[in-house]
């Protein structure tokens, strides 16, 4: 005879059917029921934030250094519309999470009820999936099923909406293993002709190039070293899209950086003259692309993917290949050792000449010149000081973000997390919450801008509640600085409302919070004030003084093709009327 169990005890122990260890969350009138089961047990550790939000990209953290679900508990209304924003930013950038969220009696439902709003009709366009619970007998299959669509096919936030009185109803609990879902099932295995056909074309290359994304890291660490596998395999240059940094590793001499808007020279003019793309687990964003009609004109276009509506949305391609990134890679694999003849080498050296000769401009390179701190010289010395270590990278949004990519070199997988696709700023901070709690003995880095980390600085308090001893490493320009810098680039210079006239003094509200605050000004201080960081037992936040005007290059302008860029040298070029549109 199944279990009977109050709904909240319901939710409680489908949790820990799933193997859940920590959630993130707030507390409300609507899912006290819930929080009472929570103390009543001691397997999942609940972890107190300051803001729905930060539950939400604690979660997203959480979930992307460990390739686990991440889960965050809500209550109705304005707890539930405050989670949205992290919601979306999961959608967007294909996170797994449940949010359980609580909701008004089913009574009330639909009346304006204290605290009602229509979580389910708020959140369609920004979840994979969601769910209002109204039977308490359904309460058990509904949160199993909500684990398994985010962590399948292409991850995403699922939201569970549980109404008080089934809280308190009782019900029967239905075990994870008795529950199988009928009608999702993601394919996995990719096309075997299309795959033959994809090799093929590979195998008779000039200039290939490999255009990976965060699909790559999604399908777990293996689908990272079966690529590395075949990257080697076939001799071929390799770029990545933001999300997908460190599914290769950066210090291997085929890797060409990121691409993008400020990706290297040799990366987007690879991928501009290249006759065959081979991308696997990115969507063809348009950060990427650019002008669509001038994107890679000259390439044949093979494109792995396990989102089927993610094929052919805004780019053609010749070889579609449905299909999770690891086995496809694997398949790949098999394919490419069996050839008849294996290429010759020979044909891609005129190839590996032309990328060491753009890789030559050196398009990353920038002067630290004097006492004032370049942006760039402080994430390369944030790198070179914590590269030995465990390290696990956050960001905010803007121009400290792009620098952090370019400058700080990623070898593995799962130690990169920003927000690519939505671009919320706020997003670090709670972000290094939820990477420190499932890696308690790393050390977590929130590479920040000094106008981002206001907008969920409370989330510190979380941090030193739960002797979470996370870095905030504030690149300080007193702008915002991708804002100003567009301002400099398309509206003559007019910086309206992106210069911050009352910042904080972010030592002493360091100290304010129970944390320890550093300052560098200067560029020779900057090693020592560094290294005190690290050693430093607790959360920090380093206020790093960088140069106020600093420009982040190279640049693709919005409504430009890859072989257009804007480098360190050349700061005056203009941008399309178009591409103004493109911001």
């Amino acid at each position: 005879m199944s279990d009977q169990l109050t709904g909240a005890q319901i939710v409680v122990r489908a949790l820990q059917d799933q193997g859940v260890e920590h959630i993130f969350g707030y507390p409300g009138g609507a899912v006290l029921p819930i929080y009472d089961a929570l103390f009543q047990q001691e397997s999942i550790e609940h972890v107190l934030v300051r803001h729905e939000q930060g539950a939400a990209h604690a979660a997203e953290g959480y979930a992307r250094s460990t390739g686990k679900v991440g889960v965050l508990l809500v209550t109705s209304g304005p707890g539930a519309t405050n989670a949205v924003t992290g919601l979306a930013d999961a959608m967007m950038d294909s996170i797994p999470l449940v949010a359980i969220t609580g909701q008004v009696p089913t009574h009330l439902i639909g009346t304006d009820a204290f605290q009602e709003c229509d979580t389910v009709g708020i959140t369609r366009a920004c979840t994979k999936h969601n769910f209002l619970v109204r039977d308490v007998n359904e309460l058990a299959r509904v949160l199993h099923d909500a684990f398994y669509i985010a962590s399948t096919g292409r991850p995403g936030p699922v939201v569970v909406d549980i109404p008080k009185d089934v809280q308190f109803k009782r019900g029967e609990y239905q075990s994870k293993s008795n529950i199988v879902h009928r009608t999702y099932r993601p394919r996995v295995e990719g096309d075997t002709q299309r795959i033959a056909q994809a090799v093929a074309l590979m195998a008779n290359a000039r200039r290939p190039v490999f255009y990976t994304g965060g699909g790559v890291i999604n399908s777990g660490t293996k689908a990272s070293q079966l690529l590395r596998e075949l990257v080697r395999l076939t001799g071929f240059p390799i770029t990545s899209t933001l999300m997908g940094l460190g599914a290769y590793p950066a210090s291997d001499r085929q890797w060409l950086g990121m691409l993008g808007m400020h990706g290297t020279y040799e990366a987007n003019l690879a991928m501009n003259r290249c006759d065959v793309m081979i991308n696997i687990g990115a969507r063809f964003d348009d950060r990427v692309t650019g002008r669509l009609d001038a994107f890679s004109p000259g390439s044949k276009k093979i494109h792995v993917d396990i989102d089927p509506s993610s094929i052919n949305k805004t780019v053609r391609v010749e070889v579609p290949i449905v299909g999770d990134c690891g086995h496809v890679l694997e398949a790949m694999i098999e394919a490419w050792k069996s050839l008849p003849q294996k290429p010759d080498v020979a044909t891609l050296t005129a190839w590996w000449a032309q990328v060491d000769a753009w890789r030559a401009r050196r398009s990353l390179s920038y002067r630290q010149d004097g006492d004032t701190i370049k942006p760039q010289y402080a994430v390369e010395r944030l790198y070179q000081l914590t590269k030995h270590r465990k390290t696990y990278i956050t960001t905010e949004v803007g121009q400290h973000q792009m620098w952090a990519a370019q400058h700080y070199h990623f070898e593995e997988p799962n130690r990169w997390m920003t927000s690519g696709g939505l671009g919320t700023m706020g997003y670090g901070i709670p972000a290094a919450v939820g990477v420190q709690t499932a890696h308690r003995d790393a050390l977590v880095i929130d590479i920040a801008g000094e106008a981002s980390v206001l907008m969920t600085m409370q989330e510190l308090s979380t941090a030193v509640q739960y002797r979470l001893p996370i870095k905030i490493f504030i690149l300080n320009n007193e702008y915002m600085g991708m804002v100003r810098q567009w301002q400099q680039l398309l509206h003559g210079g007019r910086y309206a409302h992106s210069y911050s006239e009352a910042l904080p003094d972010f030592v002493k509200l360091a100290e304010a919070y129970g944390a320890k605050g550093i300052r560098a000004i200067k560029a020779g201080e900057l090693d020592s004030a560094i290294q005190e960081m690290i050693d430093f037992d607790g959360p920090v936040i380093f206020d790093c003084v960088v140069d106020k005007l600093e420009n982040c290059y190279p640049m693709i302008p919005s409504g430009a093709a890859h072989d257009e860029m804007i480098l360190p040298d050349a700061v005056h070029a203009g941008v399309s009327e178009a591409g103004k549109m493109l911001v």
